[in-house]
């Protein structure tokens, strides 16, 4: 019998040779004695209703869930005043990122997004084997850069809105303006928008190109589920529907998303908590004079100060050190210049920012 190679690296595709894989935050095989701001989770649990879902569910897991999830489509289209057509599901926003460049992006089709911004884009364009072009931003305010975002010539543009990990909320008047202006699908990434004053919905009637991405992980209490979904004109998610993996959502997934959405009572008392710990923190940050950006999401974007009065990544990593050491995890970005002097923390429970704060006075002193 011929032996194979031991070198397996001649059968891998060049796409997957070249790629840097995704880094996500630190996520601790325990929660235990642990305060986890690094990911941006909703500090409180979902909804009863989604446990008892959920546990009537489990005796039909021998049967294959709906492949088409109408029943929560038709839930979506519903809450947003659109038609079911214009809906799509899929396993976390993530996977309907993916889909729409396996649709919009190949060799000759290249993707734009804002740099910096989700890490993940990067990684889809290199499996697509697609060309990657990035618009800078100017400075560390991420003001959106409307008319280089234009001038890209890319088939597929990313935008985040909010944009991470600043926070930042873009005007809906300028992303119009991208819509109608640049020659490209423009992908408006929402995984926070039910924790800003405006989202970008109403712009589905005014432009044919725009795809808008959501994810139940952040506001919903489902970051564990993995559930998200896409809203764009009828003839594009037709298209995204041909692409994706026929059972991308399970059972589970679906129920459980669907108890979420309906329980719109618990769904608003979570968000005004996390809303009110986000106005407590822009005011403590305030008071300590670190530059900190008005966050449009469930976390906040901030420069750290020493007791010298310094600031720099060095200043940045210090205090991102000091507070891992205390089991308070926050997210330190090394990799850009407009980022590695800052520190991002999610919005926690009361409790949890209460020690934040101390430990952060304790760090300063």
């Amino acid at each position: 019998m011929k032996k194979v190679s031991e070198d397996l690296s001649k059968f891998v595709s060049s796409a997957i040779l070249s790629r840097k894989a995704y880094v996500p935050g630190f996520q601790p095989p325990s929660l235990k004695g642990l305060i986890k701001l690094n990911t941006n989770e909703n500090p409180f649990p979902p909804s009863p209703t989604v446990s008892e879902t959920v546990l009537n569910e489990i005796t039909h897991l021998n049967l294959y869930p709906d492949p088409h999830s109408r029943d929560l489509r038709n839930l979506i289209a519903n809450k947003h005043n659109l038609s079911c057509n214009q809906v799509i599901v899929g396993n976390g926003s993530d996977d309907l990122l993916n889909l729409c460049v396996r649709t919009f992006a190949d060799s000759a089709r290249p993707l734009g997004m804002l740099e910096p911004s989700y890490s993940l884009y990067p990684i889809l364009s290199s499996l697509q084997g697609s060309r990657l072009e990035k618009v800078n931003f100017k400075d560390d305010q991420f003001l959106l850069p409307v008319d280089e975002v234009i001038a890209s010539k890319v088939n597929l543009f990313f935008l985040t809105n909010p944009h991470a990990p600043s926070g930042r909320s873009f005007d809906q008047n300028e992303i119009l303006r991208i819509a109608n202006q640049i020659n490209a699908i423009l992908v408006i990434d929402e995984a926070y928008a039910d924790f800003a004053t405006y989202n970008s919905i109403p712009l589905l009637k005014q432009a044919k190109n725009i795809v808008i991405t959501r994810t139940l992980s952040k506001s919903y209490s489902l970051a564990g589920a993995r559930v998200g979904y896409a809203l764009a004109h009828p003839e594009v998610i037709d298209l995204l529907d041909g692409v994706r993996e026929v059972y991308n959502l399970d059972k589970m997934a679906q129920v459980a998303a669907h108890a979420a959405l309906t329980d719109n009572i618990y769904f608003e008392a979570c968000r005004q908590k996390v809303l009110a710990e986000r106005d407590r923190a822009n005011l403590f940050f305030s008071k300590l004079g670190w530059r900190t950006i008005e966050s449009q999401a469930n976390f906040i974007f901030t420069e750290p100060i020493d007791s010298k009065g310094n600031s720099s990544e060095e200043v940045a990593f210090a205090l991102f050190e000091f507070l891992q050491n205390k089991n308070i995890h926050v997210r330190h970005f090394s990799n850009h210049r407009l980022t590695d002097s800052k520190i991002r923390i999610s919005i926690g429970t009361s409790e949890h920012m209460d020690i934040l704060y101390e430990s952060i006075n304790e760090w300063k002193r």
